[in-house]
């Protein structure tokens, strides 16, 4: 008799994603491999072993690092059911597979009681016989809000975790849920369409961050801990009003369901998808009609900005704010639409104030984007 449906759901869905990992590190390995036999081929030393002098070469030269054989892939575990689903997935396809399997939980030191807590899910996740595991603790800012305040503190922490333990991949709980409500607010900020793609199953550096379940609803993941056994905590943020996004939940999301049928969330996340499909294709041709929008001294000339569609376009523009320096996180569509009126709607404006101390202006039929 074979595991619980939900069970079995979770692990196949992270089973897919760490074979996706062994592929990528066994082709990183083989080229890593290749230019560290070719390094050793151009030293001197090795190159002139069979005259003798090897021995004194190398004693004067550091050795090449050594390369664990198998990639470390660490959970990111909040003690939520999601992330309790996942590490339990993530521990049992590992001892399949020649996969290290280590946890990491961040204390956001928001509530009372935080540090005890994370001590708990360390001792759950040694308990699965995951390692590395260790709780980080974190101090959450103010910057843009709560919400995205601890969201910024969790990733550095997470960033930071993994290239001190040189993992190969964080894999994170999100739901085809929270890929709903993502789009949701996504449509709520009138961001565009990349802001309608919602969370990619792959990303961060070198695509660090994966996320297995965007394809399975929040009861699959709960069902899996509870006919496992497995101990789960509620956060309590989760359901305070307070929160955008528990609204969303508890209030907007019923709401649209009751409105207009069930399978609202499964529809979202469909368009997530079809979004991000249309959203990378429109990047590309932005990055291949860059510098054709340019003339020989790199100058963007507002003709030929004016004859791109308009999507491309202001990609195109985006780019362009962003090499100036204009921080990527807090230039929003507002910023890029009043520089597409200085090629659209032209009538001697003055210079455009950006993120970053950033300026665009229309000089003599060009647009100069620079630092000010």
């Amino acid at each position: 008799m074979g595991p619980h449906p939900a069970v079995a759901a979770i692990r196949l869905a992270v089973r897919r994603v760490l074979h996706d990992v062994l592929n990528e590190f066994a082709e990183r390995t083989d080229h890593d491999g290749h230019i560290a036999h070719t390094e050793r081929a151009s030293r001197p030393e090795f190159a002139e072993a069979g005259a003798g002098r090897c021995g004194a070469a190398l004693a004067d030269r550091p050795a090449l690092p050594e390369r664990p054989d198998t990639p470390l892939v660490l959970v990111a575990c909040s003690g939520g059911a999601d992330s309790m689903a996942l590490a339990s997935a993530l521990a049992f396809e590992a001892r399949k597979l020649a996969v290290r399997a280590g946890g990491i939980t961040v204390d956001h030191n928001l509530q009372d009681g935080s540090d005890d807590r994370a001590a708990e899910v360390v001792a759950r996740l040694r308990g699965m016989r995951l390692d590395p595991v260790e709780a980080v603790a974190v101090h959450v800012g103010s910057e843009g809000g709560p919400e995205a305040a601890a969201r910024d503190a969790r990733y550095a922490a997470l960033d930071a975790a993994a290239e001190r333990h040189g993992a190969a991949a964080v894999l994170l709980g999100h739901t085809r849920d929270d890929q709903a409500e993502t789009v949701l607010l996504g449509l709520a900020r009138g961001s565009g369409i990349r802001s309608l793609s919602g969370m990619a199953a792959a990303s961060g550096p070198a695509g660090r961050y994966r996320r297995p379940f965007l394809q399975l609803d929040r009861q699959t993941a709960r069902k899996a801990c509870l006919v496992q056994s497995l101990p789960v905590w509620d956060d309590p943020h989760n359901i305070d009003p307070a929160y955008t996004r528990s609204r969303l939940r508890h209030e907007g999301l019923p709401a649209l369901e009751k409105a207009l049928g069930k399978g609202v969330v499964g529809a979202l996340a469909r368009t997530a998808q079809l979004s991000r499909d249309d959203a990378d294709a429109l990047d590309t041709w932005a990055a291949e009609a860059d510098s054709a929008v340019r003339d020989d001294a790199g100058q963007l000339e507002c003709a030929k900005l004016y004859a791109l569609p308009p999507a491309v376009r202001r990609r195109v523009l985006r780019r362009a704010a962003v090499e100036a320096g204009a921080p990527a996180g807090s230039l929003f569509a507002r910023h890029i639409e009043e520089v597409d009126r200085l090629i659209t709607g032209w009538r001697g404006q003055q210079a455009i104030n950006l993120p970053g101390r950033v300026e665009a202006r229309r000089q003599g039929g060009r647009l100069v984007i620079r630092q000010s």
